[in-house]
């Protein structure tokens, strides 16, 4: 008897498989590899925007030659790795020859900080991409002390580039298709969401950048086949990411000038949703797996591209963000600028 996915989570949950996610957390600690340096204190800043990239495959190698020749004319600063950085399972250990397959030689000549997010896939337990075993996104933040280019040491944490203030969120435990049952650490109202959320308050009042943009994996709204917080793959609560979108609604929405999210394999450029307050809502998941499938529909967006592969780049100074989309065809090298829009303050 064949089990599909959704079966398998939901029979997985409700036998409280989620005792993987068991634990203590991890805490980064300052590294001593010589890192490609922030650029700190920019008056303006060229921005790289990639999601669900970490395949070590050769759409993931497009993807990167593409960015290659943009950096080429025009160079990068930095780069938003959001999420689902090693699939299908994530890494084992800091030492794992994933980080160098589907890491480091993909990315090789885009030499800046990268700063990275765990995604579900980052923290598998049993079924990749269930996000149940939470503690193995700690070993992406031990990578932070062995890598230049990756940048990610908390699970959750701020920079600061004088023009853009950044804030790298962690809604795993919110948005678990295993969700932590076992593990109080990890509920919506145990300690390490409840210690984020007041890190996140506190941040966003105190951020003086002209702009403020959030980074998750999960998305709050999503015409891909994930779907929106509070619905993601049609699956019951809690594992539809109700959670997630209460966080969201909560400490992010009306606070941020952006959220920036991957997880479903397409880019969107959403107008204004009610619940986000003004906060707008961008998804970049795209660099390196497609979802080939049609939009929703469910939610109003200025550009879409579920069938390609592609990322985004961000030239933001501080009266205006210019957000461009571009298109990386299977069998053509190269990309396409498919869509862009400019944000002024």
């Amino acid at each position: 008897m064949t089990i599909d996915r959704r079966s398998f989570l939901a029979g997985a949950a409700a036998t409280g498989v989620a005792a993987a996610g068991l634990g203590t957390l991890g805490t980064g600690v300052a590294s001593a590899v010589n890192r490609y340096p922030l650029p700190t204190g920019s008056s303006a800043l060229r921005v790289l925007v990639t999601g669900d990239a970490g395949t070590g495959e050769k759409p993931q190698y497009a993807v990167t030659d593409a960015a290659r020749k943009l950096h080429a004319a025009k160079p990068f600063d930095v780069a938003l790795g959001l999420g689902d950085n090693i699939y299908e399972t994530g890494p084992d250990g800091p030492d794992d020859k994933q980080f160098q397959n589907k890491f480091e030689k993909p990315n090789a000549g885009l030499d800046f900080p990268w700063l990275m997010t765990l995604g579900n896939h980052d923290n598998t337990a049993i079924f990749p991409g269930d996000g149940g075993w939470l503690l193995r996104g700690n070993t992406e933040v031990e990578y932070h002390k062995r890598s230049r280019r990756w940048y990610m040491p908390e699970r959750y944490y701020s920079v600061s580039l004088g023009v853009v203030d950044f804030f790298i969120v962690d809604l795993n435990p919110l948005a678990a298709y295993i969700p932590p049952f076992l593990s109080p650490e990890w509920n919506p109202d145990g300690h390490y969401m409840t210690a984020q959320g007041k890190w996140l308050d506190k941040s966003l009042a105190a951020s003086k950048a002209p702009w403020k943009i959030v980074c998750t994996h999960h998305a709050y709204v999503s015409n891909g086949s994930h779907g929106p917080a509070g619905d993601y793959d049609g699956l019951p609560a809690p594992m539809n990411g109700i959670e997630a979108k209460r966080f969201i609604e909560k400490h992010i929405a009306g606070r941020a000038n952006f959220l920036f999210s991957g997880h479903d394999h397409s880019q969107q450029v959403f107008e204004n949703v009610a619940g986000l307050k003004g906060t707008r809502q961008i998804v970049s998941g795209a660099a390196a797996k497609s979802t080939s499938k049609p939009s929703t529909k469910r939610f109003r967006s200025k550009y879409e591209n579920h069938q390609d592969r592609g990322f985004m780049t961000l030239d933001v100074d501080s009266s205006s963000l210019k957000l461009s989309a571009y298109e990386v065809k299977a069998n053509a090298p190269g990309a396409r600028e498919a869509f862009t829009t400019t944000f002024g303050r």
